[in-house]
């Protein structure tokens, strides 16, 4: 079968923590409330909020949300739209804590989604992790993604992994202060690595170690 638009694979079975899927935000207030990625007044109430694994029942939501940043924006460097059923293959395809996980409303509805990925194949970087997040564009800069980033954090860290990497297009500010905030130091610029939108485009690698 082609390869999926994510890269990322279960590491070995000494190396698989377990996660914390399927508890509320206010389940980690203390260690979030602890750091510098502490939601500010501004974000949702965390009682409204819960990040939970992801589900085949998600691949329509995920996929809207993804396929709007591949179509418009330079948050991903994909530029071929996900199919429904390569969207539900991708959350299949994933397990212990490289599962995709969603945040939900309380009334359900999925506003934005994350996940770790492997880093590289070679078996020296399995103690490194990439991060994606992705929140819908009408209800961003309201906290989402920032307390999806704290929860994979926290996910990382009980996993056993050393370090977190994030690839982020130099010009995407939010982005990369969302990083910032929540711990994440700037490594490196990778120069005119990517092409997009006819642009040569820069990524920015942030670095979190754990």
């Amino acid at each position: 079968p082609p390869p999926l638009p994510y890269h990322g694979s279960a590491l070995p079975n000494e190396l698989r923590g377990r996660t914390l899927l399927g508890f509320t935000l206010t389940d980690f207030a203390f260690n979030i409330a602890g750091t510098d990625c502490a939601p500010k007044d501004s974000v949702l109430p965390m009682s409204t909020l819960t990040i939970r694994e992801a589900n085949s029942d998600d691949s329509q939501a995920i996929q809207a949300i993804y396929n709007y940043e591949v179509e418009n924006e330079t948050s991903t460097m994909d530029l071929v739209p996900r199919t429904l059923q390569v969207q539900q293959e991708w959350i299949a395809a994933r397990s212990g804590a490289f599962c995709a996980v969603v945040a939900v409303d309380s009334g359900g509805t999925v506003l934005g989604f994350g996940a770790l990925s492997e880093y590289k194949d070679r078996s020296g970087y399995r103690t490194t992790v990439e991060n994606s997040v992705y929140v819908r564009r009408d209800v961003a800069r309201r906290g989402i993604g920032r307390q999806v980033l704290t929860h994979l954090i926290d996910v990382a860290t009980v996993s056993g992994f050393h370090s977190i990497i994030a690839r982020i297009e130099s010009t995407s500010i939010a982005s990369r202060e969302l990083h910032t905030a929540c711990g994440f130091k700037l490594v490196g610029v990778e120069q005119q690595v990517a092409r997009k939108f006819g642009k040569w485009l820069d990524i920015a690698v942030l670095q979190i170690i754990l």
